[in-house]
């Protein structure tokens, strides 16, 4: 297809991005980072808009990666993207497909005036700003390096939350006897904990030991499930604050009828993302 005549009319680049990331963290071959370090983000196909409307494979995260990959053809493989760049890009490549002015309703929390804002995209961009991985966290003997999970381990934890919390809310209103809840109950947590270490392990990359490094995964894994709760709680309180540095910021908005200053939420779920454009 490389003769194709019609070539030169395909889609183009529509902006040009910088990765929060800059880069690190990506395996080797999932990303070729241009000289200067600005990614081109292509407008989505007729085919990235049906992808993006299928449940499936939305909650199982193949509909993110595969729009990610055609219209960011600079990343070879999306199941690797550091999880502090996936807001970016998304929001990127709903600029590159409808522009960036994203119409969004709003309710004042002091007068409960309902109005519709117009949103510039590009400066919900510009609040990205991930943490600082590079500084070890240091207990004892130890220091402890961190990363930032990747698309696979963010989406896999996700969908084990949400059946395990489903399970949770389902136990109360069910007709299995006290005993059974109560035996189900402890089962379910003890996942959620199971997932919650997990998530953790996935965010160490090493381990330093006065006896050398550690990057084993299972040996990480381990060592979580082994550790005293204070470093235990270090550590997440660690993951979660640098997790929520490079997640989207609320809105500052100021009500028109009362002047009533507050945050609107800002929320990156794909389908109402890129519906509200269609």
């Amino acid at each position: 297809m490389s003769n194709n005549p019609l070539q030169q009319f395909f889609r183009q680049p529509a902006i040009y991005i910088k990765l929060p990331s800059n880069g690190k963290f990506y395996p080797e071959g999932s990303l070729t980072m241009p000289e200067n370090g600005e990614i081109p983000v292509y407008p989505m196909t007729a085919v990235d808009e049906i992808t993006y409307r299928t449940p499936d494979a939305l909650f199982n995260g193949t509909a993110v990666v595969n729009v990610i990959q055609s219209c960011v053809p600079a990343i070879k493989n999306a199941w690797f993207i550091p999880a502090m760049d996936i807001d970016t890009l998304l929001v990127s490549i709903r600029i590159a497909s409808y522009g960036h002015a994203l119409d969004l309703d709003t309710s004042c929390p002091s007068c409960n005036t309902e109005e519709e804002i117009s949103l510039d995209l590009r400066t919900v961009i510009d609040t990205i700003h991930p943490g600082n991985y590079n500084d070890p966290i240091r207990y004892q003997d130890l220091e402890m390096f961190l990363r930032p999970m990747n698309y696979r381990s963010l989406n896999d934890n996700n969908a084990m939350q949400f059946e395990e919390q489903r399970v949770l809310q389902m136990l109360p209103g069910s007709d299995l006897p006290d005993e059974e809840k109560i035996t189900r109950l402890g089962d379910a947590l003890k996942k959620i904990t199971s997932i919650t270490v997990k998530a953790l392990s996935d965010s160490i990359a090493a381990i330093n030991t006065p006896n050398g490094i550690v990057t084993e995964k299972e040996y990480i894994e381990e060592f979580l499930q082994n550790c005293d709760r204070n470093l235990f709680g270090k550590l997440r309180s660690r993951i979660v604050e640098l997790k929520i540095s490079g997640e989207l910021k609320p809105m500052s908005l100021k009500c028109p009828h009362c002047e009533h200053e507050y945050q609107q939420p800002f929320t990156l779920d794909m389908v109402s993302f890129f519906e509200a454009a269609s």
